[in-house]
């Protein structure tokens, strides 16, 4: 499906001031600055107009000796979302741009064709979620690691995962019962989002939330405020990037 560059923007925001992995967007990768090596897969997805959201002139400059776009946004905003609300704001204060897909700014390996997915879900005319994600089934041995968020879903009527599911909950802790909606198979999520325009006004417009800030994790401010969080699956979750160590799996996965 080829989809309509004009309706799409995807925001990559990134800040240095990472609490596990202190400049982890400039780290590097196999060579090159982790955030260059998002920007470049964010590209290759041709689905529209890419932009990195910062928190000040060094990404920024990073990312346009590489030949992106970069915003600067405030420093201490509350979530990624947060910043690319503001980036928004900045570089499409028109509001021509009716979906924004937030990219992590930590996933040096993410696949165009999952962003590709994640846009053709929410433009889908049968959809009324106002934010999507994605989803892989999880490992057993990644159920009691914090870094790796879980999430409950129901998948429909009848309980496997199909086009699209319905986030109830995520969590950092294990999910019993509703973790296992689906078939059987427990749920990582990855923190790649896909929103409505309305929908993530109305996000950023909301303070965090108590969940949000119990879990550390912005998607929850969306469920307690009632919004649909729709979810796809796919095969195998990404490596992302939250320690040394995983810095270091990645850069051997890529050399």
């Amino acid at each position: 499906m080829r989809h309509d560059a004009s309706k799409y923007i995807i925001v990559i925001p990134a800040r240095l001031a990472s609490t596990r992995l202190p400049r982890k967007m400039l780290r590097d990768v196999a060579g090159v600055p982790m955030i260059v090596r998002v920007w470049r897969q964010a590209v290759a997805a041709d689905i529209g107009r890419v932009v990195v959201a910062c928190d000040g002139a060094e990404i920024a400059d990073v990312i346009s000796d590489a030949g992106g776009e970069a915003v600067i946004t405030q420093a201490d905003l509350p979530s990624g979302s947060d910043r690319v609300g503001a980036a928004l704001a900045q570089i499409d204060p028109e509001k021509n741009v009716p979906y924004i897909i937030n990219l992590q700014g930590d996933l040096p390996h993410v696949p165009p064709s999952l962003l590709v997915s994640l846009a053709t879900a929410l433009a889908g005319a049968e959809s009324d979620f106002d934010v999507m994600t994605a989803v892989a089934p999880l490992d057993d041995t990644e159920k009691d690691m914090p870094q790796v968020v879980k999430v409950a879903i129901a998948w429909g009527q009848d309980g496997t995962a199909g086009t699209a599911g319905t986030a109830l909950y995520f969590s950092r802790a294990p999910i019993p019962h509703g973790g296992t909606i689906g078939g059987g198979t427990m749920w990582h999520h990855i923190g790649i989002y896909g929103w409505r325009r309305g929908a993530l006004e109305h996000f950023v417009a909301l303070p965090p939330s108590p969940l949000e800030v119990a879990e550390k994790l912005e998607q929850l401010r969306a469920l307690e405020a009632g919004m649909r969080v729709g979810v796809v699956a796919v095969d195998k979750a990404i490596a992302g990037v939250d320690t040394e160590a995983d810095l270091q799996i990645v850069a051997q996965s890529i050399t």
